[in-house]
């Protein structure tokens, strides 16, 4: 039995080694450590929570007053520039109508002299009122003068009618007040007589 198991051949440990690296399953040498498993965070306690909610309340109040504060000086500076452009927004007006008022006290002067001639000075008024509806057209104002046209109740304001042979019923005869309107808009209806048509003979409704 000994002389036996003597001759048996005994496994080839580095022939196995190599068989097992042809074959692509290499023999591990060292055993890889387990990995230990993941703790999770405990959650934050209620006095942290409270805590950082008071954080933020405080952040968004702050923010708060901010934006009131930003608010409120918005609304002065609002104030304060819409007080300022209704002082001084005929401010250019007034300055275009300086020429006018100098030519018109040229006038005056001119006939307290006591050789004045009334024709000049009636040449010298005309002047100074067609200087004056011209600065005023410039800035928008619009002279209503509708002699002759139809009655307009969007723009004209009539005072009475009267029959007439020339004018045609509903048209005006005469204009007693010019009217004005600013760029578009209506400051002042022209009062005006309207016509009511030939007159009817006697005897006729």
């Amino acid at each position: 039995m000994t002389s036996q198991e003597s001759t048996e051949p005994k496994p080839n440990t580095e022939a196995s080694a190599d068989a097992a690296a042809n074959s692509g399953n290499p023999v591990q040498s060292e055993v890889q450590p387990a990995k230990e498993p993941k703790t999770e965070e405990a959650p934050p306690s209620l006095e942290d929570q409270l805590v950082s909610a008071k954080a933020d309340a405080a952040a968004h109040y702050d923010r708060y007053v901010r934006a009131v504060a930003d608010h409120e000086n918005f609304r002065k500076r609002t104030t304060r520039e819409k007080d300022e452009l209704r002082q001084y927004a005929a401010s250019r007006v007034l300055e275009d109508l300086l020429p006018v008022l100098d030519n018109l006290g040229l006038g005056l002067n001119a006939a307290a002299q006591p050789n004045a001639d009334l024709k000049t000075l009636v040449d010298g008024v005309g002047m100074v009122q067609t200087q004056l509806k011209s600065t005023l057209e410039q800035h928008g104002l619009k002279e209503i003068n509708p002699a002759g046209q139809a009655f307009d109740a969007h723009q004209h304001e009539a005072l009475s009618q009267q029959p007439s042979q020339e004018i045609a019923e509903g048209n005006i005869i005469t204009v007693v007040r010019t009217g004005y309107s600013l760029n578009g808009r209506l400051v002042r209806p022209a009062s005006v007589i309207v016509s009511s048509g030939a007159p009817k003979p006697e005897g006729k409704a």
